[in-house]
């Protein structure tokens, strides 16, 4: 659980992040789930574009997808999400995000 500095901290963080992943008109299915796991094992931040075909609300998208692959939302803006999950991967290389 983020407090509201480190929350803060990854927002300023996120603004020169494009996004690495789009979810469009379907749910979230399986595959939607191991692709943005496997993203996150290589990125501890991540930002998501919803598509305006999507059915679910983002803030419901946020909340079902940081629940399954066991990461924080950092921020929901209109269509983009962040996403933040700590990388023992990325911490062994040095290459971690340290948080105030």
């Amino acid at each position: 659980m983020l407090n509201s500095k480190q929350r803060a901290f990854l927002r300023s963080q996120s603004n020169a992040l494009d996004s690495l992943f789009q979810i469009g008109k379907g749910d979230v299915d399986a595959a939607v789930v191991r692709g943005l796991d496997e993203l996150m094992s290589t990125h501890e931040l991540v930002k998501i574009t919803i598509l305006k075909t999507a059915e679910a609300t983002p803030q419901d998208l946020a909340r079902e997808l940081a629940e399954a692959v066991g990461a924080d939302v950092v921020q929901v803006i209109g269509r983009k999400l962040v996403f933040y999950r700590y990388s023992p991967k990325l911490a062994k290389q040095g290459k971690s995000i340290i948080l105030p």
